[in-house]
């Protein structure tokens, strides 16, 4: 096993399939920077530079894969998903319905997610749950270094659209930039067990709808994903020092859902608490409880979500978005 970050862990993955794959390009806004070791291994023809227009390049990256490659495109933030949604909502999630399985779109979208360091309500969002809304589309969450890298092969061995949600927070290169200028004295909350971790030392596919135990738990279920599994971790080693055995579940990826590993640890502990950084209506949390009652599954349960449009004050942001503190007093009360 080698130690890797968490950026380090899914573009070295990358590289592994495009050695293997030649149809596999890569192109977005200065991704001959950010993906500069991508592009001094495979050439300018794979690795490409895109003008600032998400509708152009997304939607060329779903043409591409109808044609035959298997394009990654990068947005520089999930939020700018906003401006090219035909492209995904429309086209990329349909035509293989559409077309009774005669066309497909094999394309992998990366994008930054998440907040936790002033940025505002545009570039801060995670909106996974309106991306798994969408028939057609996968959407995937890694939380560790091992993860980001097996998921990423995963996706790009997918034969339909892919979206990959990276948390800013567990990735170096957004630290690195969010920590200059005139934020050098802004602290960020970073779990270190997130953004550096094991890796095999040769990358296999991570089944995409594999949700993963982290830890396990008597009397109340976590349910989480990305950067919040790690909150949920802290939270539950806090717990455990009142004598509350909190067990962790994380999702990996949000479309498709692990039922069967949702409702196992449920039903053990009869408490569900989702820890979710997206928005709360109409979203995951309420997706998680309706798959709880379908099973037949009695428990107590509540959330702890972004309720609303994330505050660009680091103060009122701290209180909005999911937290340590929020988890282990959320947990408090479901075992009154």
């Amino acid at each position: 096993m080698k130690t890797m970050s968490f950026i380090q862990a899914a573009d070295d993955a990358l590289a592994q399939a495009m050695a293997e794959d030649p149809n596999i390009v890569v192109f977005g806004e200065d991704i001959p920077l950010l993906r500069r070791d991508l592009l001094v291994r495979f050439g300018p023809k794979r690795v490409r530079a895109t003008p600032i227009s998400e509708s152009a390049f997304l939607g060329a990256g779903v043409a591409a894969a109808m044609a035959g490659l298997r394009p990654v495109v990068e947005m520089y933030m999930v939020d700018f998903l906003g401006v090219c949604m035909d492209a995904l909502l429309n086209h990329a999630s349909k035509i293989e319905a559409f077309s009774g399985g005669k066309w497909t779109a094999p394309v992998v979208v990366r994008a930054p997610c998440g907040g936790g360091y002033g940025d505002g309500g545009q570039h801060e969002q995670s909106l996974w749950g309106m991306l798994a809304h969408i028939p057609g589309l996968t959407v995937i969450v890694p939380s560790t270094p091992a993860d980001a890298g097996g998921l990423m092969l995963a996706a790009l061995k997918h034969d339909g659209p892919v979206i990959i949600l990276e948390h800013k927070l567990l990735s170096e290169t957004w630290l690195e930039f969010l920590g200059s200028g005139a934020r050098e004295t802004v602290q960020f909350d970073i779990p270190a067990e997130g953004t550096k971790g094991e890796v095999p030392s040769k990358w296999e596919p991570i089944p995409i709808g594999e949700a993963a135990l982290r830890r396990g738990g008597s009397d109340v279920t976590i349910i989480s994903l990305g950067l919040s599994v790690h909150r949920a971790l802290e939270a539950a080693k806090t717990l455990e020092t009142e004598r509350i055995s909190a067990g962790v579940l994380d999702l990996r990826t949000v479309s498709p859902l692990d039922k069967t590993a949702i409702c196992k640890e449920v039903k053990k502990t009869g408490r569900l608490l989702v820890v979710d950084e997206d928005y709360e209506s109409f979203g995951l949390s309420g997706e998680l409880s309706a798959i709880i009652l379908e099973a037949g599954i009695a428990c107590k349960y509540a959330r702890v979500c972004t309720q609303t449009t994330i505050p660009y004050s680091r103060n009122l942001e701290d209180q909005v978005l999911p937290n340590v503190q929020r988890i282990c007093t959320s947990v408090r009360q479901l075992m009154k």
